[in-house]
C-alpha cells in the first residue's frame, strides 16, 4: 500500500476518490468490451459507507460504537457520499446495462450494524 501505479506513473499516494473513479471506470470499460448481454446480466453492489461519526446523524458526541438502534426515517442526515456520484456517473456512461444494487443509504441508516455489540 506504499505506492500506487497509475499507467506509467508510480505514485507515493493517490486521492481515494480519484483511485475509486479510475478503478470503477476500468471495470466499466472491461464490462463494455467483454460481456455478452444475451447471456449475462451485470450487477454492481453499491458503496458500503462508514458511519463512525455521530455528527452525521445529529449526535456529535457519539460514535457507532455500542449503538443498538438504526436511525429512524429513510434519509441519512449526513447526506450522500461523494463516491455515490462516481458510481452514478460511471454506470450511466456504460453501453452495457448494469444493475445497481444500491445498499448505500440502507447501510448508512444502520449505525447499529456491528455484530460485536450483540455478542457475548
Amino acid at each position: 500500500w506504499d505506492f500506487v501505479r497509475d499507467g506509467a506513473s508510480l505514485l507515493r499516494d493517490m486521492d481515494r476518490l480519484d483511485a475509486f473513479n479510475k478503478g470503477l471506470t476500468t471495470w466499466a470499460q472491461w464490462v463494455d468490451q467483454n460481456v455478452n448481454t444475451s447471456q449475462t446480466r451485470v450487477f454492481f453492489q453499491g458503496i458500503s459507507p462508514t458511519h463512525y461519526v455521530g455528527r452525521e446523524w445529529n449526535e456529535p458526541r457519539k460514535t457507532c460504537n455500542g449503538q443498538m438502534q438504526p436511525l429512524s426515517g429513510s434519509t441519512y442526515p449526513g447526506g450522500s457520499l461523494p463516491a455515490a456520484s462516481i458510481v452514478s456517473r460511471v454506470m450511466s456512461s456504460m453501453r452495457t446495462p448494469a444493475y445497481l444494487l444500491d445498499i448505500t443509504t440502507l447501510s448508512q441508516l444502520r449505525k447499529d450494524a456491528h455484530p460485536s455489540t450483540y455478542g457475548g
